[in-house]
This record gives C-alpha cells, structure tokens and sequence, in this order.
C-alpha cells in the first residue's frame, strides 16, 4: 500500500478490461474513487442478457467491481466465473448475480451499490446512465450501422473507419452520482480502453462533456497500448487525442501517458495478424504544445495467452506522480 500524501478524488471514465485494469492499481493510492463505465456493450455474455432480460449490460460494471474488490479472494473468483457447459455454457456467473439483484431490488443501480457493498470494493462503481442506449456509427463509406459488436465486425470485414459516432435515443440522462463525482473530481481520467466503444459513449451521454470541460480537476488520458482492428485501425496517439477533442472539445486534457516499451515480435505478430499493432505517437506533432506527453514503460505480457496489458502498478504510480507534480 502506498502512503497517501493526500486522497484526491478521481473520476474513471471508460469501460472494457482496460478500465479494470487501471482500477486494480489506483485503488492503492486513494479511496475516493468513481468509475463511469459505459453501458452501450450488446456483445457475448452481457449481450445476451441484456436481450433477454431488459437491463444494462453487466460485463463492463462486473469488471470494475471486482477490481476494486477488498474480499476474498474466492468471491472474485466466482464472481468471474464463466461457464463451461450446459445451457448456461459461456455464461459469467457475476453477470448472472447482478441480473438477479435488478430483479430482487427493481433497479440495476442498486444491484451494482449490492454487488460493491458485497466485494467490500473501495469507491464506487456507476453506470454513466440508466436508459437502454444502443451505440451507432456511420462509417466513412457512409454506412450506418448500429450496436457496439456489430459496429467492430463491420469495421474489421470492410476496412473503413469511423466517421461519426452516436447513440441512441441521443443525450440519455446522467446518473445523478455520476455529476456529483464529476463536479467534486480533483483528477479525471479518460482510458485506457477502446476509443469509440469504451471511452467516447460516456462523453454522448447528456451533461457529461460539458461537466468534464467546466471541471477544475486535472485530466489525464491513459493512451492503450496497441491499436484496435475494427476500429482504431492505423491510429496514432495524436489521432486518438483528435477525436477525443471532437467529443469534450479542445484544451480540456492536460497530460497524457503513453507506452514507450518495446514489445518482443512473439507477441506482437499475434495483434499484427489480427490487424493490429503498437499505438505510435509523434514528437513533434503539434498537439503536445497544448498536452503534456509522459513516457513511460507500461507493458504487462501475459505470456500464457500472449497478451498485452497495462501493468497496472506502474500505471497507477505514473498517474499519481503526475497528479502530485
């Protein structure tokens, strides 16, 4: 545990494993933590009930819960448990208990405040609204099409890129707490996580580009450390800045971290064969006139299934170090 100079209180905002991940190492150096997860997933297990039973997708939320969980370690284990035969075969067990909580309870946000009080977790995890949000894009070729996972596979099958993104029904409404956390916020943090279908959906939702414009906090944007088939494909970090203005306007984050680890070809052929590669970044693009580039080493290999992650203790150290600079 780190010593805790001071606790600011910091806003998350994303969604995906990269959300979860940070959240493991940021928990060390404050308690006043509220993550905003994006609730427009309509993909796999979260997909599925989300159809069937007509609440939020609970994957996104599952993940940050259990990050920020302060129990034994069994009940994280459970909770993440996936099944692997049956009909329930693919199924997660958390997902499950979060669904039963909505219907116990009647509302899926009071399922998520259980789920927390439950795993003892430090802070708090809140979807950025409550409404049945579908994401929707238009791609350059000029197609529309909508749903999160189906706006990925269009992406990766026809090689055309993002243009505009948008939801709907169009402004869904805040959670309250999440412009309560906004407006108290002493340090905000954007990513890391999927551009389009993690991070940007949150910035859709009604008040909460402007709440985070007008905030006096310190925002910092966590850059992923490789590009995404199907969505980011080619991108640069300076690209990724670009469109993240697009949506909170400019001049509103201040610092931002990117990978300058090298990464053994073992494992990065694999993201090259699926279209992707090392997010790159230019030092002398003009956007780092206005935001403050930090580089540092971030990589995290998981050689059994070779992938590639933040690690997520040197990532929280940098945050922090920033913050208190």
């Amino acid at each position: 545990m780190q010593i805790r100079q001071q606790e600011p209180k910091v806003v998350v905002i994303g969604g995906g494993t990269g959300l979860s991940t940070m959240l493991k190492g940021i928990k060390k150096y404050t308690t006043h933590i509220t993550a905003v997860v994006t609730v427009a997933d309509n993909g796999g297990g979260s997909g599925k009930i989300r159809e069937e039973m007509g609440i939020m997708p609970p994957g996104d939320i599952r993940n940050c819960l259990v990050a920020l969980a302060n129990t034994e370690p069994i009940m994280e284990k459970v909770l993440q448990y996936r099944f692997k035969e049956g009909s329930l075969k693919g199924q997660n067990l958390g997902n499950l208990f979060l669904a039963a909580l909505t219907d116990i309870t009647g509302s899926f946000e009071q399922a998520v405040k259980l789920t927390g009080n439950v795993l003892a977790i430090t802070g708090k995890v809140i979807p950025v609204t409550l409404e049945n949000v579908h994401l929707c894009a238009q791609f350059e070729n000029g197609k529309i099409i909508e749903g999160e996972t189906q706006i990925v596979e269009y992406g990766k099958l026809n090689q055309s890129l993002i243009k505009n993104i948008s939801l709907s029904p169009s402004k869904p409404r805040p959670v309250k707490e999440v412009i309560y956390a906004l407006q108290e916020a002493d340090l905000i943090i954007l990513g890391p996580g999927s551009l389009y279908t993690s991070i940007i959906p949150n910035f859709l939702v009604d008040l909460v580009p402007m709440l985070i414009s007008r905030s006096e906090a310190k925002k910092i944007y966590v850059a992923n450390i490789m590009s995404q088939p199907g969505e980011t494909t080619g991108f640069s970090v300076e690209q990724h800045l670009r469109i993240l203005e697009q949506y909170i306007g400019n001049n509103v984050i201040h610092s931002a971290i990117v990978n300058n680890e090298a990464i053994p070809d073992e494992y990065r052929s694999q993201y090259i064969e699926e279209g992707a590669d090392i997010l790159k970044f230019n030092t002398q693009d003009e956007i780092w006139y206005n935001i403050k580039r930090i580089e540092t080493p971030l990589v995290k290999i998981y050689k059994d299934k070779k992938l590639i992650r933040h690690d997520s203790e040197k990532l929280a150290q940098c945050i922090f170090k920033e913050f208190f600079s």
